[in-house]
């Protein structure tokens, strides 16, 4: 190489030395670089970070050997005279272009000869693709530990106090044990020692997986909800179990009309199959008075279970007493309905003019007699209005045709 040459090529490395270097800086000032180099890691981000490890240990080593090779190539170019030997320029051509680098450790005993160096050299331009090899494998590791982090550490500091805040609930509510906010706790433990020890494992084609954290969150979200009702049916157990006395006494009153309206629908409907109405007022009472026991011991988890319980049975049998009703009514409405009518067929039959004739007059008569008697079959009844009906436009088809 020529002088002018040389020192082309010296200050080309020196501004690739700064810019290597500037990298290396980096690295070691990369949020997720000081992550892994504080925490105890565990599994495949351990054993990932071992390897990236060892690469920036050897990255570090290499580049310092490539700029004690460009310092004696720079340190020699300074000591050149304005008509530079031909050893100096040999000397400078070899170290800048040649094998001068010397890589660190010993060459495997497989690979060496009988003859051979035992120590390994690359050209600084080898040196710089393989400490690329060295930085691109090492970053990798850094940013995915990093992005998992980034990923998981919010939604796991968030979950961890909504457990707390949950826990404090339920010692508010003087509950010293809850088995879901313990199962729940537990697996949270786990997910945050894998969480901080071992992210990488958390990874799915390249993103951070937190379906486990969202399903726990997910939990203690529903858990706290509920735990929420409970203190709101504490502090106003009174109101609420007002409004519980009042759904029984609804529950009692359509019990009762349910049965009287059976009563009814058996005297005054023939063959009606209806089914008894359940007296479930009085077991209701008792249990909303098994309430008070619960709430003397303060227990009030419990309470609020049996309130909830309690209050969706209330509403069952009110359903339940009501359809009774309806099924009952319904056979005397059937009956009114037929009987409405049949007189109304009867109005038109007059103003048809015949009003005397006598198949309607006897067809009229059964079907009132039908309707107007205790018990009274409905089957027939409908029959004999449908055949009173059909016999009046009958005999109005045969008036329009006369």
């Amino acid at each position: 190489m020529s002088r002018e040459g040389i020192e082309h090529a010296l200050d080309g490395l020196r501004e690739e030395k700064d810019r290597i270097l500037a990298a290396l800086l980096a690295v070691d000032d990369h949020h997720g670089y000081r992550l892994l180099t504080g925490a105890r890691l565990a599994g495949e981000t351990w054993h990932r970070w071992a390897g990236a490890r060892d690469r920036l240990a050897l990255l570090w080593q290499l580049f310092d050997e490539y700029s004690r090779t460009l310092e004696t190539a720079a340190a020699l170019h300074a000591r050149l005279g304005r008509r530079p030997d031909h050893d100096s320029l040999v000397e400078l051509t070899r170290l800048l272009s040649g094998p001068s680098v010397e890589l660190p450790g010993e060459i495997p005993l497989e690979k060496r000869t009988l003859l051979g160096p035992e120590k390994e050299r690359l050209t600084l331009d080898e040196t710089v693709t393989l400490m690329a090899d060295a930085y691109d494998k090492a970053a990798g590791v850094i940013a995915a530990a990093d992005a998992a982090w980034s990923a998981l550490l919010v939604p796991l500091e968030e979950a961890e106090e909504s457990w707390r805040d949950t826990a404090r609930l339920v010692q508010s509510l003087e509950d010293v044990r809850h088995v879901e906010l313990d199962r729940l706790g537990r697996e949270l433990t786990a997910l945050g020692r894998l969480v901080r020890t071992d992210p990488l494992s958390l990874v799915r084609d390249g993103q951070a997986d937190t379906g486990r954290l969202d399903r726990v969150r997910e939990g203690l979200d529903a858990l706290r909800a509920g735990l929420a009702n409970v203190a709101r049916i504490r502090d106003g157990y009174e109101a609420h179990a007002a409004r519980l006395e009042e759904a029984i006494t609804h529950v009692e009153a359509a019990e009762r009309d349910a049965r009287e309206a059976r009563r009814t629908a058996l005297l005054k409907i023939e063959g009606a199959v209806l089914p008894e109405p359940p007296e479930t007022g009085a077991a209701l009472r008792d249990r909303l008075a098994a309430l008070d026991a619960l709430r003397e011991s303060c227990r009030w988890i419990e309470l609020a279970e049996r309130a909830g319980e309690l209050d969706r049975a209330a509403g069952a049998a009110l359903e339940q007493a009501r359809d009774g009703l309806r099924l009952s009514t319904g056979l005397l409405d059937r009956r009114g309905e037929l009987r409405g009518r049949l007189e109304a067929y009867r109005a038109k039959a007059a103003r048809l003019g015949f009003a005397e004739d006598e198949l309607l007059t006897r067809l009229y008569g059964e079907a009132r007699e039908l309707l107007w008697t205790a018990p009274c079959d409905l089957r027939r009844a409908t029959t004999a209005v449908a055949e009173y009906q059909r016999a009046i436009k009958a005999c109005e088809s045969e008036t329009r045709r006369a």
